[in-house]
């Protein structure tokens, strides 16, 4: 089993979204600037469920797309808060500091498996590029090692 590098209070400290938008129970590991592993307990009391779809709960693509995207922030976020000498040398992370970001589009975007009450949303997050008004992403999400989902973002600030 996998042991949590960074738990709920950390992702609490470094991430606006609260309940019910909060969608990462932990981080599994991280590799400063470039990728990050986490992962969503997906259970049968989340909101979404009442709704989508009675008699056969479904998690809604774009939560899952959601999830992902706050992953990514958080591989921001940690890698800035505990590695900064590890920053890349031309990025000016000063220009981004204490700022929000925002989702600003998804490209290449792939549902594969439904994401149902009990599984675990494994999400694989690795930069693509990163500069200091915008970065891209590729993610990736798993349910018992089957893609679940896939995408590229990118987010501004």
């Amino acid at each position: 089993m996998l042991k949590a590098l960074y738990g709920t209070q950390e992702i609490l400290d470094n991430l606006p979204h609260r309940y019910p938008f909060l969608l990462v129970d932990r981080v599994v590991s991280l590799e400063p600037w470039r990728e990050i592993a986490a992962y969503k307990n997906v259970t049968f009391n989340e909101p979404f469920f009442q709704g989508h779809f009675p008699g056969q709960p479904v998690m809604p693509g774009v939560l899952i797309l959601e999830s992902m995207a706050q992953a990514a922030f958080l591989l921001l976020a940690l890698s800035q808060k505990h590695f900064p000498e590890r920053i890349p040398q031309d990025l000016k992370i000063e220009e981004f500091k204490g700022r929000i970001g925002y989702f600003a589009s998804a490209d290449r975007v792939k549902f594969r498996r439904m994401v149902e009450p009990g599984d675990r949303l494994d999400l694989n997050i690795s930069f693509l590029r990163l500069g200091t008004k915008a970065f891209k992403v590729a993610g990736e999400a798993k349910v018992f090692d089957q893609k679940a989902a896939e995408a590229e973002m990118t987010a501004t600030f």
